[in-house]
């Protein structure tokens, strides 16, 4: 047996998130189906994250074994050719056995776009989240700075959250304005379910004039999620990169992308 890692990247808006369901469409179910075409048997795929319902991916790592002999090209192009227009696989790497595509992560990045203009885009349907009223990047900032570093949030996970700790450690949380674009970006070691969108949500509100900066740290303090923002859509949210060892040798995906995206 092989074993495979592969990077995929998935617009998740028609996907019920990256797992398998019994009655809905998910991205792991279609990418399982499209590499046993080319195992010609059955591949189970492990992932670094699990994204869920309309969230986005740019950097998704899976591994898979298999005792099929194919060579990383043909893994990714037939891969490909089975995949629909909004998953694709961008590289194929033969890894150890010991390689873990969750546990052998040292650290995820997630990016969460928001478009900031009083009117809509006719192009960026489901594919960034639109706030037509003025952001103050700086006072989002200023709010993102009491985030980081290791903390319980507790305030920023969500009520059917299954993790057994509510700490992590947020290497990094920056706000960033390019135009019309806003980008919050933020990596940890590991996440709670939601805990992106809660942050993303709050530093919305904040950007607002809704409530100073220093509200994210009363909040963060707080521990409960009935005091913190609402949620914020998923349609801005993606899985922007995985990091792992460098002995692994994994593609590491370009810092920017093309079009509107900053």
């Amino acid at each position: 047996m092989r074993r495979i890692a592969v990077g995929l990247e998935y617009q998740g808006t028609r996907y019920a998130g990256w797992q398998s369901q019994r009655s809905a469409q998910t991205v792991q179910v279609l990418a399982e189906a499209a590499l046993g075409k080319v195992a010609a048997g059955a591949v189970s795929l492990v992932c670094a994250g699990r994204t869920d319902a309309g969230v986005h991916a740019r950097g998704q790592v899976a591994h898979f074994d298999t005792a099929a002999s194919r060579g990383m090209r043909a893994w990714m192009l037939g891969a490909n050719s089975e995949l629909p227009r909004d998953i694709s696989v961008c590289w194929a790497r033969p890894v150890p056995a010991h390689f873990h595509a969750r546990y052998s992560a040292q650290a995820r990045t997630y990016r969460y776009l928001i478009f900031n203009r009083a009117s809509r885009s006719g192009l960026l349907a489901h594919r960034a989240t639109w706030v037509h009223r003025p952001l103050d990047a700086e006072r989002m900032a200023q709010a993102a700075a009491a985030l980081e570093g290791e903390h319980d949030f507790s305030a920023f996970r969500a009520a059917e959250c299954q993790a057994r700790s509510p700490v992590r450690r947020l290497e990094r949380l920056t706000v960033a304005r390019g135009g019309d674009w806003l980008a919050i970006e933020v990596t940890a070691n590991a996440f709670l379910h939601h805990m992106v969108r809660n942050i993303a949500g709050l530093l919305i509100r904040i950007g607002k004039g809704e409530a100073p900066p220093s509200w994210a740290a009363e909040v963060l303090a707080g521990r409960d999620r009935r005091l913190s923002a609402a949620t914020a859509p998923a349609d801005g949210l993606y899985l922007w990169h995985v990091r792992y060892p460098a002995a692994f040798a994994l593609p590491v995906p370009s810092d920017t992308m093309p079009g509107p995206f900053p």
